[in-house]
């Protein structure tokens, strides 16, 4: 290819895909509903846009390290604190059990329904047993399910795709090699590349360490650095092992997340802006490679695997994994009705398609279509049914705000109150004994000691908190808290102005939205609440008394809209007001 014609297709593709994500984002629907058929459409029609044509034979190498970035992101936000009791020993089934079952019952049907050969089907089995992160996060972040329910599914996709990925390189070989293979001689091999992928990781997780707790990288340089170790030693992995990069990304996403010491440097933000990217570019250059001419003989009998995998294949491995566990009845219905295929799927078969081509397996031309059709039907499917679904399972968390108040002071105890009388469930955090001793006698739930450092990767959003409000009497807290916090839940982070003689090095500097009139800052609320003033909630006609200050509106569907210095939220029929009035104490009748 010319080079005009290389900008071109390499221009195409990121156009294609940052556009499709910004029109399912309008659309409210997963992106991967859309990227999917742009790109198909667009290798089809386009004779610029094809990736193997673009990058040669540095396009399958290339992908397996995108999706190694993919996996350590993924590994940033796997708790091991979480993964205890019931919900370990379904995730733990989900992976060992879900695979056999999975392979075995996918490559006994692909065989007579694709008409391929027995070595073809075990490839393709082997091939569908993945689900990823790169699908389940963005379809669990519409659904909303209950929280133990999403980190049961997240560590199930975060952990089943570079198992998949070194069981598809394990098969692959096997395959090419003849069905020599005996079961004792294909374990061995697979625990050999388990561990190659697990050396490498702990190799890569001393690196990230040397780099974060010795040299002490700042953020912009601790942030490259990061990615630059994460695609180094993938790529060393898997120049030793196929796909033993997989493992090793997620080892060290899980190193970092979890070890004491390893709080990296990075800007969270970069990462996910990085992912989305690399998303979009992975399934836009992925089915572009996928031609009309060999979907012809291959739609319908895929879509017939497809309905086998959804309808049969994941409710029995949900079945079973649940088995003995304290998991509902809805709960286990959902995880048998979450399981789309992703891009580790698209990327080894991909690679592997071709290999088998060239060495005559029968039916071998038929994977990579027959896995662009499974993933298409089931992303669609699952993304357009997962949410009423979820629902009719009553497995949906609340749609009510969960709003997290930081600061342990009375008056915001009783901000606390107010809100949770209105009828939300209120998180509150505070730093000293004292406060959090009110909280308690306050009856609101206590956010655990480490949940503000926890959310920095996530967590926040995890529980479900929908926003966070900064309350304390720290004005340089407040507002580097708020900056650190934002994009880590799922609505806005708020903070308290600051006041105009405030000392703070940071908060009268930096910009940003806050919550109240400004002059409603810690002081000023604190000390007309010790002249007096209460916070209460009433129903929006009920008059007010003179001198009140509205704070939030508690609306009638549960949601929670904050008065802040650049807009007031319009009371309607049914909503809470939430106002701090003079006169009277919390809990006492206002004289009046």
């Amino acid at each position: 290819m010319t080079t005009d014609q290389v900008l071109i297709g390499v221009g195409l593709i990121l156009v294609l895909a940052v556009g499709s994500q910004v029109l399912a984002g309008r659309l409210r629907i997963p992106a991967l509903i859309l990227l999917l058929p742009v790109g198909f459409a667009a290798g089809a029609l386009i004779d610029d846009v094809d990736p193997e044509q673009l990058l040669g034979a540095a396009f399958s190498p290339l992908v397996s390290l995108a999706v190694a970035v993919i996996l350590y992101d993924a590994g940033l936000g796997l708790d091991l604190a979480r993964l205890k009791g019931h919900t370990r020993r379904v995730v733990v089934r989900l992976i060992w059990i879900g695979v056999l079952i999975t392979w075995l019952l996918g490559a006994l049907l692909a065989a007579p329904l694709l008409g391929m050969s027995r070595r073809a089907a075990i490839m393709i089995g082997a091939i569908l047993v993945v689900s990823g992160p790169t699908v389940v996060g963005p379809l669990l972040s519409f659904v909303r399910p209950k929280d133990r329910l999403q980190h049961v599914l997240i560590w199930e996709g975060s952990l089943i795709d570079p198992v998949g990925g070194v069981l598809g390189a394990l098969v692959f070989h096997a395959v090419v090699a003849s069905s020599g293979h005996h079961l004792g001689s294909g374990t061995a091999q697979f625990l050999a590349s388990v561990g190659v992928g697990a050396a490498g990781g702990a190799v890569g997780a001393a690196l990230l360490w040397l780099l974060f707790r010795v040299l002490r990288l700042g953020e912009v340089l601790g942030t490259t650095a990061q990615l630059a170790a994460v695609i180094g030693v993938a790529a060393l992995c898997d120049v030793l092992r196929d796909d033993t990069g997989l493992i090793a990304a997620v080892v060290m996403g899980l190193a970092v997340a979890n070890l004491p010491g390893m709080s990296a440097p990075a800007r969270r933000p970069f990462f996910e802006t990085l992912v989305s990217l690399i998303l979009g570019l992975l399934f836009v250059s992925i089915s572009a490679t996928v031609t009309p001419h060999s979907l012809r003989h291959v739609w319908l009998p895929a879509l017939g695997l497809a309905a086998f995998l959804v309808l049969v294949v994941r409710p029995l491995v949900a079945a079973v994994s649940s088995l003995g566990t304290d998991l509902t009845r809805g709960e286990r219905g959902f995880i048998g009705w979450m399981a789309p295929r992703g891009i580790v799927a698209a990327a080894t078969a991909s690679t592997f398609s071709s290999g088998l081509v060239a060495k005559g397996i029968g039916g071998a031309s038929k994977i990579l279509p027959t896995t662009f059709v499974v993933i298409v039907a089931t992303v669609t499917l699952y993304g357009l049914t997962a949410s009423p679904v979820a629902r009719r399972l009553g497995v949906v968390r609340p749609s009510r705000s969960r709003p997290l108040l930081v600061g342990g002071d009375p008056w915001v105890v009783d901000l606390g109150v107010a809100l949770k009388s209105a009828g939300l469930e209120v998180l509150m955090w505070a730093g000293e004994e004292e406060q959090r001793d009110r909280i308690r006698r306050a009856g609101i739930e206590l956010a655990p000691g480490e949940l503000l450092g926890a959310a920095m990767g996530g967590a926040a959003e995890l529980e479900g908190i929908t926003a966070v409000y900064f309350l304390t009497a720290e004005d340089d807290f407040n507002a580097l808290a708020a900056v650190l916090l934002r994009g880590s839940v799922e609505g806005a982070v708020h903070r308290l102005n600051a006041p105009a003689d405030s000392q703070g090095a940071v908060a009268p500097f930096i910009g940003g939205e806050v919550l109240f009139g400004t002059g409603l800052t810690w002081p000023t609320l604190s000390r007309r609440y010790e002249e007096g003033a209460t916070v209460l909630g009433q129903p929006a006609g009920d008059a007010v008394r003179p001198g009140s200050d509205p704070l939030f509106l508690v609306r009638r569907d549960g949601r929670l809209d904050p008065v802040t210095a650049g807009s007031t939220p319009l009371p309607r029929p049914g909503d809470t007001v939430v106002l701090l009035t003079p006169g009277g104490r919390a809990g006492e009748n206002p004289p009046g």
